[in-house]
């Protein structure tokens, strides 16, 4: 039997792109959700990984693609970077067309450089999906609203009911919407484990040609996952792999972790660089982060109950998980996250930054002793930037794993991460 349609964020984000594009490709990593999104909006649809079909499709895109883009609109063709040429022949039908909304794309893994001929620019508009947010499965309540905050709608409250150890089953189980749809917890955590054995053993090779040794993606990832909201640098991860492999090379590491990359499995925080008053050097390093903090997890076998026991390991992936959901909320209000960090060790885990220069500053904390200290910094921020070039933050925000949200005395936001919403 399907699985019932969990709603997303993404539905309106999607709504506005077919309004405003003559395609959408929804970008993101395998099983997100990215086919049963688009398949809402969709009014016919080929599946080019069918495997009945696949091969006859294949066929048919490289002699004449334009017969698989027929079908009423909109068109949604589900892993289309299987036959790449239908990028081009999308782009030149809607250029034909002349109308909004003719196709939606989807793929979880991002071809080749050469594999199209052209950008797609102004006819392709490109949307990105991510695991789901606390809010969307569920487990926030949604009672504080970012973009109220960006709005200055700052007279907070909120009582949140997600526990440390619900957040650490979210945590571990992820936003994977196949998990988040099943009621036996064994399974739905073993779901996630079964993903990054195929990523491992398997998508790794198949997303570049290149044949890679499981082995040396397992080193990877668990690097990578030690390092979790980390600015740990190439040379950093090449060195913690070498203890097990002393044969890889820097080179060698960076096209693993660019294959996962291009799978959508791993998303670094790029850093924020503000006009500041003072002169201080900003740190440019993206922090380490995955797409969905239930893959550092798995890799570090990591189970629900364990990280009750290791709160430092539990403390990097709940922040990890903090960045997950600010992504996905950020996105839907026209924003993106950054983190910062200066040469005095000052920093902020997360900067919500929208297009329109408003910008709002995150400090991630799982304890309450940790608040004090957390808003002392954010405050030190505040004042270290040129509002004669940039606007004043928005709000100042510390995220927790507590249970009330309010506001402190000195303007500082005290929010759950069970409350937050887009």
């Amino acid at each position: 039997m399907k699985r019932k349609y969990l709603p997303r964020i993404a539905d309106g984000d999607l709504e506005l792109a077919l309004q405003s594009s003559g395609a959408v490709l929804i970008e993101g990593p395998k099983w997100c959700g990215k086919t049963r999104t688009a398949q809402q909006k969709a009014k016919s649809e080929i599946a080019l990984q069918d495997p009945d079909n696949s091969a006859n499709y294949k066929k048919i895109a490289d002699t004449k693609p334009s017969l698989l883009l027929k079908g009423e609109t909109p068109r949604l063709i589900d892993e289309w970077q299987t036959a790449p040429v239908l990028w081009d022949a999308v782009r030149y039908a809607v250029d034909q067309r002349g109308e909004k909304g003719q196709f939606i794309l989807t793929g979880s893994a991002v071809p080749s450089d050469n594999a199209t001929e052209h950008t797609g620019a102004g006819r392709i508009s490109r949307l990105k999906m991510r695991t789901m947010s606390l809010y969307e499965s569920g487990e926030s309540n949604g009672s504080v609203s970012l973009q109220k905050l960006f709005g200055k709608e700052q007279d907070i409250e909120g009582l949140s009911t997600l526990t440390i150890e619900k957040l650490s089953f979210a945590l571990t189980r992820g936003g994977w919407p196949a998990s988040i749809n099943e009621s036996n917890e064994r399974i739905a955590l073993k779901q996630v484990y079964d993903y990054v054995e195929a990523v491992i053993n398997y998508d790794v090779s198949r997303v570049d040609g290149v044949e890679k040794s499981p082995a040396r993606v397992r080193a990877v990832m668990r690097s990578l996952s030690r390092n979790i909201s980390t600015m740990a640098n190439l040379s950093t991860i090449r060195n913690d792999i070498a203890a097990g492999d002393s044969s890889i090379s820097e080179n060698t590491a960076a096209s693993y972790i660019n294959a996962l990359r291009r799978l959508w499995v791993v998303e670094d925080l790029p850093a924020w660089n503000p006009a500041l008053r003072s002169k201080t050097a900003q740190r440019t390093s993206p922090k380490r982060h995955f797409v969905d903090p239930s893959i550092p997890a798995a890799v570090l076998r990591a189970a629900p109950e364990s990280l009750l026991a290791d709160f430092n390991t539990f403390g990097l992936l709940f922040e990890s998980l903090c960045i997950r959901d600010l992504r996905i909320y950020a996105q839907s209000i026209d924003g993106e996250a950054f983190h910062y960090r200066d040469r005095t060790g000052l920093e902020a885990d997360a900067i919500v930054h929208l297009k329109d220069g408003r910008w709002g500053a995150v400090e991630v904390k799982m304890g309450s002793k940790e608040i004090e200290e957390a808003a002392a910094n954010l405050l030190t921020l505040k004042n270290k930037i040129d509002t004669e070039k940039m606007k004043e933050p928005a709000f100042l925000m510390v995220l927790t794993a507590g249970e009330i949200a309010y506001q402190r005395q000195d303007g500082v936001l005290v929010v759950p991460i069970g409350c937050l919403r887009n």
